[in-house]
């Protein structure tokens, strides 16, 4: 049987609510039901965080869930059973208790060797592939400032103003993936 997955892709700044918690392990346990065993995080959000510490909480209930972590180039995750003793390490180093996310699988693509700087747009493209289910926290009316990303052409080149999450949000509805947004 093949194994079904969820990733998580959502806005960098996000607040952590009880009513988000709580959505968020309602939606999750739902999909273990329906068998559901792997779970896959990307990085750089507070969403993915929250999510992360969500799946992790589950895990002690249902502990044949895995947690992959896909990262871009720059990235990387710790694996659980490395993590206390990579927490002692950087706690040691930092002199103040360290607290690194766990992972029983990380990956890095090898596209993401080449990929430039917008690699999380095709990491996340990845992790949406791989995935039968996607919950967002999407919010259709965000959308980042625009700044000019280079000078050497006339009138420079521009971001498109458009978030990360808009541009997996809409890769995941032509994908045809079942879209679980806990914005609202």
């Amino acid at each position: 049987m093949e194994e079904k997955s969820c990733c998580f892709i959502g806005h960098r700044d996000v607040k952590r609510t009880d009513e988000l918690v709580a959505r968020l392990s309602f939606e999750i346990e739902s999909l273990i039901q329906k068998g559901v065993t792997c779970f896959i995080f990307g990085s750089r959000s507070d969403f993915n965080d929250i999510c992360h510490d969500v799946v992790t909480e589950i895990k002690e209930k249902y502990p044949d869930i895995k947690r992959v972590a896909y990262n871009t180039r720059s990235e990387c995750a710790t694996l659980e059973s490395k993590r206390a003793e990579a927490e002692r390490v950087y706690s040691f180093i930092f002199k103040e208790e360290v607290h690194l996310q766990g992972h029983e699988e990380s990956i890095t693509p090898d596209k993401m060797y080449v990929s430039g700087k917008a690699s999380y747009v095709e990491r996340n493209q990845i992790m949406i592939d791989l995935s039968d289910n996607c919950i967002f926290y999407y919010d259709s009316d965000y959308a980042p400032p625009k700044k000019q990303i280079s000078k050497r052409c006339a009138g420079g080149i521009w971001t498109s103003g458009k978030s990360g999450t808009a541009i997996a949000y809409e890769y995941a509805v032509r994908k045809k993936k079942n879209i679980i947004n806990v914005f609202k």
